[in-house]
C-alpha cells in the first residue's frame, strides 16, 4: 500500500512465540539487503501480473473503478529497486523472468524488494520454477500470533518471519535456493521464473493463507485500497549462469585461500590495488590499498559471504569471499 498509511496511527501486535529469525534491517544479524549492494549482478527483465481483490473478504468492493488492486504498472517491477511498484492486491501474484537463469550458489541467490517500512510490512510467498510450469515454494514460516487479527494499520515483526518477501519493508529479502527441497521437476541451477504471491493476511479460515507449518499468516488486513496487497518493487539476482569468456577474464585475479579464516591474498595482482570488502547488505567492512602479495586480514569479520572489490587503475573486479 502507499506509504500514506504511515501517517496514520500504527498498531503493532507482539507475537507470543520466541523470535527465531533474522531481525529487522539495521540490527545486528539482519540479512536485509540494500538495492545498491554490489552482490547484485542482474535484475528481472520480464513480468506478468495477476491482480487480486482489494478485499478478499468483500470481492464486490470497488475502489478507483475496480474490485481489484490497480495501483502501479507491471513494468515497475523490472530493473533495479527504486520505489516504483506494482500492487498485487489480496492473493495477487507476479511472475518474473530474467535474461540469464539463476543458479544455486553459495549463500543467498536472489532478493525480493517491497516498498514497505519497519512499521508497516506487507508479506508475500515466493516460488521458483526452472520451466515456467512447475513452481516450488520456499518453506515460509510465520511465528506471529494468530489469536487476534492484525488490523489495517498494524504490522507483524521481522524476527518472527522467515522466507517471506516483504519482511524488511523497502530492503531486499534474500532467498537461498538450498532451502527448497530437491525435486526432479526443479533444476536449482536453471531458475528461469520467480513468482511472488500476496499472503492476504487474514486469520479467518475462509480467507487465510498458510505457511509451511500450517499457520495462518497474520498480516495487515483488510487493506481495501487500490494500492492494497504486496507492493512489488524488484527482484535482484545474486547468482546467475555466467558466460565462459567473462569467467576467464575474471579469474585472472583470484582470492586465496577461499574460504578464509584469518587472511587472504590476491593471485596475479601485479600492481597496487584499492581493496573494498562489502557485507551482504552492501556495508563496507574493510577498505585499504594493498601491494602485490600483501595479505588482507579478515579475522575480525563475522563468518559469512562477502564481496571483494579490487580496483586497479580504471578497472574493477568483484570476487566473492567466504569467511569461516
Amino acid at each position: 500500500m502507499k506509504r500514506i498509511l504511515s501517517l496514520m496511527s500504527i498498531m503493532v501486535l507482539s507475537p507470543v512465540l520466541g523470535q527465531s529469525y533474522a531481525p529487522e534491517a539495521g540490527v545486528a544479524g539482519s540479512t536485509a539487503m540494500e538495492p545498491n549492494s554490489p552482490l547484485f549482478v542482474a535484475w528481472a527483465t520480464g513480468v506478468t501480473v495477476e491482480r487480486g481483490y482489494v478485499n478478499k473478504a468483500n470481492p464486490g468492493l470497488v475502489v478507483s473503478g475496480s474490485n481489484r488492486a490497480s495501483a502501479g504498472v507491471p513494468q515497475n517491477a523490472l530493473g533495479p529497486a527504486n520505489g516504483s511498484v506494482v500492487c498485487l492486491g489480496d492473493e495477487g501474484s507476479a511472475i518474473l523472468t530474467f535474461e540469464l537463469p539463476i543458479i544455486n550458489g553459495p549463500g543467498f541467490d536472489f532478493a525480493v524488494f517491497e516498498n514497505g517500512g519497519p512499521s508497516f510490512l506487507e508479506l508475500g510467498f515466493v516460488e521458483v520454477s526452472s520451466d515456467g510450469i512447475h513452481f516450488f515454494r520456499f518453506p515460509a514460516h510465520s511465528q506471529t500470533q494468530t489469536a487476534t487479527q492484525i488490523g489495517t494499520f498494524g504490522t507483524p515483526s521481522a524476527p518472527y518471519l522467515n522466507n517471506l518477501a516483504g519482511k524488511y519493508g523497502s530492503k531486499g529479502v534474500p532467498f537461498d535456493l538450498t532451502d527448497i527441497p530437491d525435486n526432479e521437476l526443479l533444476d536449482k541451477n536453471k531458475i528461469t521464473h520467480i513468482k511472488v504471491i500476496d499472503v492476504v493476511g487474514s486469520i479467518d479460515p475462509l480467507y487465510a493463507t498458510y505457511d509451511s507449518y500450517g499457520n495462518a499468516v497474520n498480516d495487515s488486513f483488510p487493506t481495501p485500497f487500490n494500492s492494497g496487497g504486496f507492493d512489488l518493487d524488484a527482484v535482484g539476482v545474486i547468482h546467475q549462469v555466467t558466460l565462459g569468456i567473462g569467467d576467464t577474464a575474471k579469474k585472472k585475479m583470484m582470492l586465496y585461500p577461499n574460504p578464509a579464516s584469518e587472511k587472504f591474498y590476491i593471485q596475479n595482482l601485479k600492481e597496487t590495488a584499492r581493496i573494498t570488502i562489502y557485507d551482504l547488505s552492501g556495508r563496507i567492512v574493510f577498505e585499504n590499498n594493498i601491494q602485490e602479495a600483501e595479505a588482507i586480514p579478515v579475522s575480525e569479520l563475522n563468518p559469512g559471504i562477502y564481496i571483494v572489490e579490487i580496483a586497479t587503475g580504471t578497472k574493477k573486479v568483484n570476487e566473492r569471499l567466504v569467511v569461516k
